[in-house]
């Protein structure tokens, strides 16, 4: 009987940590370098490497504004979401390009032809928004006081909380992103018909032990009321990566005189910029938030 017992124990243990080699790798990177450049539309562009923390580098693009000296262009900083890389941004490269704007798009850590750094999260993302907004500021022609960011998924997540604790940040605009990695996190295990305890738990224990802080003190929602920047928080009704009840989230959370959110039916979490207004409604708010 005792055997028994044992061998039924290893078993419910090992199958425990199968399991949850299983979620380490659902968050795991796959590192895909960019396939075109913004020179496949016409657009003049400048590869540039930029220092981020641990010694490492980031890659990006370079977009000057053509219309008007790069001095007097307001400056948007394009971030990708989770496994892509600079490519992902090019549609908002070709459309903000067009409107006049000096843009500057970088694969983060672990992402495109960046370096690798281990293991990636929201933090190290918001750290590499704020390596690219020390680039920004050492160039002198940037105007710093009209310097906004979009951030797809967990990118406009890194980027609320980066502006949280940057004030340099004067915008920002995210699609599709949590409110809090936790819930989202909880939401994917559900999907896997994955238990929250013991395995989400300690899966969760394990991720705050990695990045030094808790789930708690990252989450944006805990964290965006403590900027003076101006949010527009897109999300699609559809949205079954980030549910869009996180946008609304967001915005209970933000000062309300600097927030606002804009749900879209029928789209989902990577289509929110097929919808007909989607760049107008862009280009007006960045206008606004960025006008001097």
């Amino acid at each position: 009987m005792l055997w028994i017992l044992l061998i039924t124990g290893l078993t419910i243990v090992g199958l425990m940590g199968l399991l949850f080699i299983g979620m380490t790798r659902m968050y795991r990177n796959i590192q895909t370098p960019h396939k075109n450049t913004p020179q496949k539309y016409g657009i003049t562009f400048d590869e540039i490497h930029i220092p981020t923390k641990n010694n490492k580098q980031l890659y990006g693009w370079w977009i000057p504004c053509q219309t008007i000296p790069v001095e007097n262009a307001p400056t948007v900083i394009l971030v990708h979401g989770w496994n892509r890389n600079v490519e992902r941004v090019m549609v908002y490269i070709r459309n903000l390009h067009k409107a006049g704007y000096n843009i500057l798009a970088f694969d983060s850590r672990n992402h495109g032809s960046s370096d690798k750094d281990k293991y990636s999260s929201m933090v190290k993302f918001a750290e590499d928004i704020k390596s690219v907004v020390d680039f920004l500021q050492k160039r002198d022609k940037t105007d710093m006081t009209r310097l906004g960011v979009i951030g797809l998924s967990i990118g406009g997540s890194a980027a609320i909380y980066e502006a949280s604790i940057d004030e340099r940040v004067n915008a920002v605009l995210t699609v599709g992103s949590f409110a809090h990695p936790r819930d989202l996190m909880q939401h994917e295990f559900r999907k896997h018909h994955i238990p929250y305890f013991p395995l989400a738990w300690l899966f969760f224990i394990y991720l705050q032990w990695k990045i030094g802080l808790t789930m708690d003190e990252i989450a944006p929602e805990n964290n965006i009321a403590n900027s003076q920047a101006n949010f527009l928080l897109i999300h699609g009704e559809d949205d079954d990566v980030c549910p869009s009840n996180h946008g609304k989230r967001l915005l209970d959370a933000g000062l309300r005189d600097k927030i606002s959110l804009w749900t879209l039916s029928d789209k989902g979490h990577s289509d929110c910029h097929h919808h007909p207004d989607f760049w107008s409604r862009v280009d007006s708010f960045l206008r606004s938030a960025l006008d001097n």
